[in-house]
């Protein structure tokens, strides 16, 4: 669900809010390494379609990438989702 229960407070993704996004990284090699492996990045929320797919700015060290239709993944964390920043 993406709706996180933070101190006792349930909190809902909105615009302006920061979350991670996964990075895809880049394609395996023949050897089965990656130039660029899966990352967690900053980003804040531009745009809620709905609790679970949100519009995103992405905060690379590079850069700045959009996307539009990024989909909640707590779990499992797979490239091309969000999810919500752990606690330290």
């Amino acid at each position: 669900m993406a709706e996180q229960e933070q101190g006792g407070n349930w909190q809902k993704p909105s615009v302006g809010r920061i979350v991670h996004y996964v990075s895809h990284g880049t394609p395996p090699r023949g050897d089965g390494g990656q130039a660029y492996e899966s990352q967690c990045r900053a980003a804040v929320v531009t745009q809620v379609t709905n609790p679970t797919n949100l519009g995103l700015a992405v905060l690379n060290p590079s850069g700045m990438f959009f996307h539009e239709s990024v989909l909640f993944d707590g779990a499992d964390q797979a490239g091309g989702t969000w999810h919500w920043p752990e606690r330290t």
